[in-house]
């Protein structure tokens, strides 16, 4: 008997027929393949343990889904009203009934718990003893990475060889953050004054780069705290460990007072340089002529391929962890000096600038020994910057420079440009970084590959 026309209420059929749309459309997306950030790819042993359970669950729950639904199709089928019968007659306790009611939910129970039990065991235990052992802290937001078997400090950009077991000590320097490389293991979280342990094998994968992010709220850039994991072949995770264990390239020991460089941000002071200058410059990594500052020279191209494998090809890396963040619309630079800059002016700013040489690290300039933020050393051969947010291009890096409260909110990095505000400290350098000078750093920067 069709519906009324008078009960239907306007809209009706237009509405369920773009549900039914929308529904397909859902159902076709779920059913594509690509999804490179899925933990069901089965790449690593916890993500193969994590896939069998999940496996479990949902045969074990579609088949009590179907079991029940049946059952109730049939009994509305069965007892339904019909009429001149009389009302069903009305029963109490089935002896039979309630015991097999009660076993079957037991025993789809034990099927879930021996492996579920099982495995909590297997991915709580300590790892091999011949583990790769990384060290990971957090930090509002950015990430650390240490090998202490290697006395290796970067940030941002993990490496791992394929085959070999890897060992994640994780620690928190502030708030509570979660490590997460969705397409090679499960999350866990960095608590406060304790350390948490992951481990996994990345043994069914092939050398690739990978999606990595926190994901337990941290703060104003939780969504920005990101990071990217690279699997490589054993043979390149041990030339990419002997290349990260040397200074960078390009590194000179500073000859100058850094004190009494121009665009020194606020609270550095003209001509008051550490102690350390003296001897830095008594015994620079090249003999500077008539007692000039060292040199500062990009590595070739040729020389860093010769060298080996030094790190993840940027054409090789996937589209899916490119990051595509837009840069700020209100943050200009002027991009024709790009190319243009003085790497061994660069040199010397990156030492004047108290905020770069208080919060940094360069191997192989005894002037830059900072702890609070990421250790630059190598920062050349890395594809992004600001914890993965933006591509690691003269371009970005550049306004990174300038003003990067403005590219990432609540970032502890400060405003350095001239006349730039600083949304976080509401201020103003003071004089700041010219333009130019943005562009020498950058080209300082570049040569540490």
């Amino acid at each position: 008997m069709p519906f009324p026309a008078r009960l239907r209420r306007p809209g009706t059929r237009r509405l369920g027929t773009a549900a039914l749309t929308v529904g397909f459309a859902l159902l076709l997306a779920a059913c594509g393949q690509n999804h490179p950030d899925s933990i069901f790819h089965q790449r690593t042993d916890f993500n193969r343990d994590v896939d069998f359970l999940f496996k479990i669950l949902i045969y074990a729950g579609t088949a009590v889904f179907i079991f029940v639904e049946a059952i109730l199709v049939l009994t509305l089928i069965r007892y339904r009203r019909r009429p001149g019968q009389p009302a069903p007659e009305h029963v109490h306790g089935n002896t039979t009934l309630e015991i097999t009611w009660t076993v079957i939910p037991f025993l789809i129970l034990i099927v879930i718990a021996i492996p579920t039990v099982r495995t909590i065991f297997k991915t709580q235990a300590q790892a091999r003893g011949d583990a790769l052992q990384v060290e990971v802290i957090g930090h509002q937001w950015w990430w650390e990475f240490r090998y202490p078997q290697y006395g290796i400090v970067t940030a941002n950009e993990l490496y791992l060889p394929l085959g070999r077991t890897v060992n994640f000590a994780l620690k928190t320097q502030d708030v509570i953050h979660s490590f997460w490389v969705p397409a090679l293991a499960g999350k866990r979280d960095l608590i406060s004054n304790h350390t948490n342990y992951l481990w996994f094998t990345p043994d069914s994968t092939t050398a690739n780069a990978w999606n990595g992010a926190c994901v337990e709220y941290c703060g104003t850039s939780h969504a920005n705290m990101r990071f990217k994991t690279f699997t490589v072949s054993a043979a390149d995770f041990e030339s990419w460990t002997k290349h990260q264990q040397e200074p960078a390239a390009g590194t000179p020991a500073p000859t100058t007072t850094p004190g009494a460089t121009p665009g020194a941000t606020p609270g550095t002071t003209p001509g008051a340089a550490p102690a350390a200058a003296t001897a830095a410059a008594a015994a620079p990594t090249q003999p500077p002529a008539s007692g000039a500052a060292a040199p500062v020279q990009a590595a070739p191209v040729a020389e860093v391929a010769q060298a080996g494998f030094v790190a993840f090809s940027r054409e090789q890396v996937p589209d899916y962890a490119v990051p595509k963040t837009p840069l700020p619309a209100n943050l200009a630079y002027d991009d024709n000096l790009l190319g243009k800059g003085d790497p061994a002016n660069g040199a010397k700013l990156i030492v004047g600038a108290g905020a770069c040489l208080g919060c940094h690290a360069i191997k192989g300039n005894p002037m830059m020994v900072g702890q609070i933020g990421p250790n630059l050393t190598h920062i050349a051969t890395r594809t992004t910057i600001a914890a993965g947010l933006f591509p690691n291009d003269p371009r970005h890096l550049a306004r990174w420079i300038k003003n990067a409260p403005v590219m990432k909110p609540g970032v502890a990095m400060l405003t350095l440009g001239a006349g730039e505000f600083d949304p976080v400290r509401k201020m103003k350098p003071s004089p700041g970084l010219t333009d130019q000078q943005i562009a020498d750093i950058v080209a300082y920067l570049q040569t540490l590959k």
